[in-house]
């Protein structure tokens, strides 16, 4: 196995860009069916990851894409969390 790991991109559930993992949100479906915001990036489950923009959210939510790609539907209350994230990431920037 090489010693440097090879990093591939992923596609964002909104906008279909691919970017470097830490350049986006995690959502993750657990082993026990629950679904939340992955904060660290290495909690246990199917992901899927979104970019940190309100149209890519958006745009997730009415093509259903999110609920799709981790097989089972999101409730609005994770909807929600991502949405306060991106609003909260979006005033520290402009600070």
């Amino acid at each position: 196995m090489p010693e440097e790991r090879r990093r591939r991109p992923r596609r964002c559930v909104g906008c279909g860009a691919e970017m470097p993992k830490r350049g986006l949100i995690r959502v993750v479906r657990t082993p026990d069916g629950r679904v939340s915001l992955d904060r660290t990036g290495k909690m246990p489950g199917r992901g899927a990851y979104i970019c940190p923009s309100p149209s890519c959210l958006a745009m997730a939510a009415k093509k259903r894409s999110l609920s799709r790609a981790l097989r089972v539907e999101v409730p609005p209350e994770v909807m929600e969390e991502i949405g306060a994230l991106l609003r909260e990431a979006e005033v520290e920037g402009d600070g």
